[in-house]
């Protein structure tokens, strides 16, 4: 479940714009969700060979250059297909819970 989650998460957070990996670590760590990099680099990786996610290189200001992830529209079918899936999930154990 967890797994289903990080991604969904990632997904997210490139839904609000492209970023590269730290950042995206950041924002996790921002809500509280504890990833590391070798937790989200496969998932990059998996995402981007399933078609969810392109990337390109951009220099650095600071160091060397950064991959960008970018959503596909592909990328963007299955957040939505994640969206409802989270809701219906949702409701499903607010109703368990609610009984």
């Amino acid at each position: 479940m967890r797994k289903g989650v990080m991604d969904y998460c990632v997904l997210a957070i490139l839904a609000s714009g492209d970023s590269y990996a730290p950042a995206i670590i950041a924002e996790m760590k921002r809500a509280e969700m504890i990833v590391v990099e070798g937790t989200l680099y496969p998932i990059l990786t998996r995402m981007k060979n399933a078609g969810y996610l392109t990337y390109r290189w951009e220099e650095s200001p600071q160091g060397p250059p950064r991959k960008y992830y970018t959503l596909t529209d592909a990328g963007r079918d299955y957040l939505a297909s994640l969206d409802e899936a989270w809701e219906t999930l949702v409701e499903q154990i607010s109703a368990i819970r609610h009984k």
